[in-house]
């Protein structure tokens, strides 16, 4: 995440970098993120539509992807152990690996966040095909709709995606201080994880499973379904 973005709002409270680091045992070496720089783009973006929805929310940063957009399965596991440990409220994961292999891996990670009561959004996979964390029950899962209205959600009565949030043609934060308008699963996620910020801060002893129960009921089709 860009810290000093406008988008952010100064509530940028820190994160670390995950390298991949084959000397562990992890795999992985994580360190404080001195720069508070964005290499690409996405995260500021998402970090940006959280801060729109929950202005008062303390925003933390975990890179895991470089330039590219690109990095290695145990790169994004490493982080979200990070964020797990480090007692994240919220977490928004706009990325997915599709790789079979991990899949006992990353539904590990998810069951303990979920048991430890911290929240995970994930984004679907912007392509057709398996992605994980985002089929697992215990995430909150998001695709994109076309609606424009940051706080019009839907439910979606055939799972594995479970909510339905803004993701298309959305203007949002970028690099530099700038600001694009795009597509993408990825930024509809952190509309989600933006209300479910709110939720947490008014109910904080709400349980994963109950603030699902809540997005089910205060979604715009709840009386559809």
């Amino acid at each position: 995440v860009e810290a000093d973005h406008p988008a952010v709002g100064g509530q940028w409270r820190g994160g670390v970098i995950v390298n991949y680091d084959g000397r562990t045992r992890s795999r992985v070496r994580v360190e404080e993120d001195c720069e508070r720089v964005d290499l690409y783009g996405h995260g500021t973006a998402c970090a940006g539509i959280i801060h729109s929805l929950a202005p008062e929310a303390e925003l933390y940063s975990v890179r895991v992807l470089g330039r590219d957009l690109t990095g290695r399965a145990f790169q994004f596991a490493g982080g979200l152990r990070w964020a797990i440990d480090n007692d994240m409220q919220v977490i928004n994961l706009s990325l997915s690996t599709g790789r079979e292999e991990y899949f006992g891996l990353f539904h590990e990670l998810a069951d303990d966040a979920y048991f430890k009561n911290c929240l995970l959004v994930s984004a679907a996979n912007n392509v057709p095909g398996a992605s994980y964390p985002s089929l697992y029950s215990s995430v909150l899962s998001v695709a994109a709709h076309e609606g424009k209205d940051p706080y019009t959600f839907y439910y979606n009565p055939s799972p594995p995606v479970e909510f339905g949030a803004p993701g298309i043609d959305v203007p949002v934060a970028w690099q530099n201080g700038s600001t694009i308008v795009t597509t993408g699963n990825s930024f509809a996620a952190p509309h989600i994880a933006g209300i479910v910020t709110l939720i947490r801060s008014k109910h904080p002893e709400l349980t994963p499973f109950q603030i699902k129960t809540v997005l089910f009921a205060t979604s715009a089709n709840a009386h559809r379904t």
